[in-house]
């Protein structure tokens, strides 16, 4: 798990670093982009620790059927609405955040589709909305490896420098991609795998 979550701190900051390369989010100069960062970031460590202290008596079943028809519910929205431009709001996010930070500190994943369907519902631009994502999973990949570390658990390089080096080798291609597909069809994507998604969520 640590050299898992150091692949994805590594991926996680390379493509939000391409990402503003690309245009896709401006990390420097747009403060609604900052802003939902450190809103997401920061919710990342409360939700660790809520996860481990809720872990001993909430059954993975029934939290992972709550966070999938969370993510169905926010797909259908995105659909329903990808023609439509949906106010910012920040307590959207805060939710959200909340939601996808305590689900990977339970489970180890599921963070990604909840939080990018989650920002789009709140009113940010899908393109910067997955830039987004990728510097905040980061944050809370960097937590988790943090705290890994600090409880004695060492990390396995043979896994992790593969691991990094083969999930950085896609990063160029995806914030390319991203930059020139336009706007709705990402939108129309995110909503539309964000609904086929949810079966991971509930093993």
């Amino acid at each position: 798990v640590p050299a898992i979550l150091l692949s994805e701190l590594v991926t996680g900051l390379a493509a939000g670093a391409l990402h503003h390369r690309d245009g896709n989010a401006d990390f420097l100069r747009d403060h609604r982009t900052r802003r939902t960062v450190w809103l997401l970031g920061s919710l990342s460590g409360v939700g660790a620790l809520l996860a481990v202290w809720l872990a001993v008596s909430i059954s993975k079943f029934w939290l992972g059927l709550f966070i999938a028809g969370i993510v169905i519910a926010m797909g259908a929205i995105i659909l329903a609405t990808r023609n439509r431009q949906i106010p910012y709001r920040a307590g959207g996010i805060v939710a959200v955040g909340a939601v996808a930070a305590f689900n990977k500190g339970l489970s180890g994943g599921g963070y990604g589709p909840l939080v990018t369907a989650g920002q789009v519902v709140s009113g940010l631009p899908a393109k910067r909305a997955v830039a987004v994502t990728s510097v905040a999973e980061a944050v809370t990949c960097l937590v988790g490896v943090l705290a890994y570390l600090a409880a004695g658990k060492a990390m396995a390089w043979n896994l992790a420098v593969p691991l990094a080096l083969g999930a950085l080798l896609s990063v160029p291609m995806a914030t390319v991609t991203i930059r020139h597909i336009p706007e709705h069809v990402v939108r129309g994507l995110v909503g539309g795998v964000t609904v086929a998604l949810p079966g991971g969520f509930v093993d």
